[in-house]
């Protein structure tokens, strides 16, 4: 079987394994009273399996993403890196405005 093949149904078995823990403590503490929703249904067998299977979905996804994205090399330390080391300062620029008006409406003239 091919690394790469054996890599990941590795980790989505870890996934699973720890959906099965996360739904047992889940029933273990019967959070929200899902242990007697679950047990006192007639399709009890259905719940608790479609329970650990899309939390199992779950897990393998971000159990196999964790382990890819710890598969990555640390680049070599060469001292600073973004930029050029070039100081900038801020520069002074002028703006010409028009003269604050004391409404937001237009100015309107009387013609009496």
């Amino acid at each position: 079987m091919p690394k790469l093949i054996r890599f990941y149904i590795t980790h989505v078995l870890i996934g699973f394994a720890v959906a099965a823990a996360f739904v047992a403590m889940l029933l273990w503490f019967n959070v929200a009273n899902l242990t007697h929703l679950i047990f006192t249904s007639d399709v009890w067998a259905v719940a608790l399996f479609m329970l650990w299977f899309f939390h199992g979905i779950v897990f393998a996804g971000v159990q196999f993403g964790i382990a890819v994205m710890a598969m990555a090399e640390k680049p070599e330390d060469r001292g600073p890196r973004g930029g050029h080391g070039v100081r900038s300062e801020p520069v002074p620029v002028r703006v010409a405005a028009e003269p604050k008006r004391n409404s937001i409406l237009p100015h309107r003239r009387n013609h009496s």
